[in-house]
């Protein structure tokens, strides 16, 4: 006898279940009924809730593109990135070599460059947002002079990560940060209203009351994100400075006595699970790695707890975080650490002799820049003008054929 068809929603609850995302691509293609369940944007945003995005590789403020390789997990996913994309950036504004990588997010690249405005001394930045997979990128509108006057050097400029809750995958939001007198300033884009915001700043004075007042510029480390707050390691090494990207609100936090020993560049802050942040620590004159979580106390007390301290018996030095992973570089060979195992897997393996300059993890198949994303010979332009406000969305044509899986992950 024929069997009777499986119901779409237990047909659901085992596709939920499948992890890796190359093998959904595959079981999304098997049939029509298929691929219109496992397309549906609800199920892909349950999917990407259950299933870490893939990691790809690594990509250096020189465009230098470091695959993951066999055994690692994604290693086949990341090989068909690496076929596919156009990590030189060869498809952005003449000359591509004038851009930095700012931030990487999502599979997205946040680039940027320096001018001067009217013959004067002041720089500001000129700022895109790129898909080096689909080859477009989205311009991003100079920041208002009413904005901008005041501000201080250094800026920090990166992507904010899309909330869970988030509708529409393909929007995203920069934030510009920097210093003017004594506060700190975070000016915000968003892809949904092509427009700057300034957030507010009226409780920021307060926040920083002490630690704006030093002399000279205040640096911080490299941007760690985790459950919705950016955190960095600030030149008052007691203190990290936290962002809350839901509230837009800063605020400062006491660093844990092994992170004061340290140095910002030995400090990186990972998801460590039930919403608690975790740090690593990497002490001076030493190879073990310390990992303390932030607990709560009950009410307003919260304190670091040192859970465990890790042997890692080379000289390694932390490239980045995402989740529960921590990722570690020693002589250009990168590695990963798992939070919940304390197990340190290879990721890839150095084709050179020197190591990347600022590497930054590349992760997941980005769902383009436009709502509905073609792909066309030459270029093409999309002017989103909202509110008196335009940026424009670039593509050019490219192969993205090497492998099924990014597409479907990426949009469905």
């Amino acid at each position: 006898m024929e069997a009777p068809p499986i119901p779409g929603d237990l047909l659901l609850d085992i596709f939920r279940r499948i992890h890796d995302p190359a093998d959904l691509v595959r079981t999304s293609v098997a049939c029509i009924s298929f691929r219109r369940l496992i397309a549906n944007s609800s199920f892909l945003r349950q999917y990407r809730k259950l299933h870490a995005p893939p990691l790809l590789g690594f990509l250096d403020t020189r465009k230098d593109f470091q695959p993951a390789e066999p055994p690692y997990p994604s290693a086949s996913a990341a090989s068909a990135v690496a076929l596919a994309a156009d990590f030189s950036l060869s498809f952005v504004p003449a000359p591509a070599c004038d851009w930095v990588v700012e931030d990487i997010r999502d599979g997205r690249v946040l680039l940027g460059r320096s001018y001067l405005k009217f013959g004067s001394t002041v720089k500001l930045m000129e700022m895109l947002v790129c898909d080096p997979l689909h080859r477009q990128y989205l311009q991003l509108p100079p920041i208002p002079d009413e904005m901008y006057r005041g501000i201080w050097m250094p800026r920090h400029t990166f992507l904010v990560p899309q909330p869970e809750e988030a509708a529409e995958e393909t929007s995203f939001r920069v934030i510009w940060m920097a210093r003017r007198g004594d506060k700190l300033v975070a000016l915000v884009f968003s892809s949904t209203t092509g427009q700057w915001q300034a957030g507010p700043s009226h409780s920021w004075s307060n926040s920083f009351e002490g630690l704006l007042s030093l002399p000279g510029a205040i640096t911080f480390s490299r941007p760690y994100f985790a459950y919705g707050c950016f955190y960095w390691m600030t030149d008052c090494r007691e203190k990290l400075l936290v962002l809350d990207t839901t509230r837009m609100e800063f605020s400062i936090a006491d660093a844990p006595p092994q992170a004061i020993d340290s140095g910002p560049l030995n400090v990186a802050i990972v998801e460590a699970g039930e919403g608690r942040p975790g740090m690593f620590v990497l002490p001076h004159d030493t190879y073990d790695l310390s990992f303390i979580i932030r607990r709560n106390n009950g009410g307003s007390s919260v304190r670091w707890q040192l859970e465990k301290t890790i042997s890692l018996g080379f000289p390694y030095s932390f490239a980045g975080s995402t989740g529960r992973h921590l990722f570690l570089e020693y002589s250009g060979d990168f590695y990963s650490l798992d939070v919940k195992t304390y197990q340190i897997e290879m990721v890839c393996a150095s084709k050179t002799n020197h190591s990347m300059f600022w590497p930054r993890v590349y992760t997941n198949f980005p769902p383009s820049l436009l709502s509905s994303p073609t792909v066309a010979s030459g270029t093409e332009k999309q002017n989103l003008e909202q509110g008196g406000a335009a940026a424009q969305v670039h593509s050019r044509h490219g192969e993205i054929s090497a492998d099924v899986s990014a597409g479907a992950w990426r949009s469905g």
